[in-house]
């Protein structure tokens, strides 16, 4: 059965992805792997990583679908989750898809990110988009999320003093 749910801002994010983790019983030290564009996916990991960081699961950043890129995500008190050293065992228990893969230009598809789905039979897989982007990029028919995440960031209101 599906169950789609309606929330605010970024605790509408972060407590969903949250609970959704905490109901599937994960144990302390597995891997949420999450796969996106460096730079602009990294910050919304960083959120995403800094609301389960109770839960004792090892986080890691894939950029792009490149595990042989990846990199640990961790809490530096007073600062948050960032990206840490270099990691070399790639195995996770959830494979976390964040929605700037799948933006026009760049240059990954949803076959590709199928295959790392694939790589790691098991796996949960959960999707976290703004604007309904993988829905637009027609990515839903190829990809199954166990949980998708679609927030909105319209409008942007933009005031200046001139």
């Amino acid at each position: 059965m599906t169950t789609k749910e309606v929330f605010h801002g970024v605790p509408g994010i972060l407590r969903p992805f949250k609970d959704f983790l905490e109901k599937k019983g994960l144990k302390k030290g597995e891997q949420v792997v999450y796969y996106g564009v460096p730079g602009t996916c990294t910050p919304f990991v960083e959120l995403l990583g800094f609301a389960v960081r109770s839960l004792e699961l090892e986080q890691v950043f894939v950029p792009m679908v490149d595990e042989n890129k990846a990199h640990t995500i961790h809490n530096v008190p007073d600062i948050g989750m960032q990206a840490g050293s270099a990691m070399m065992h790639v195995k996770p228990k959830v494979i976390v898809i964040m929605g700037g893969l799948s933006m026009p230009n760049v240059p990954v598809t949803a076959e590709q990110v199928k295959a790392v789905i694939d790589r790691h039979p098991g796996a949960l897989v959960i999707g976290v988009c703004f604007m309904k982007m993988f829905e637009k990029a027609g990515w839903l028919s190829t990809i199954t999320f166990d949980c998708l995440i679609d927030a909105n960031i319209d409008p942007v209101e933009v005031i200046k003093n001139t």
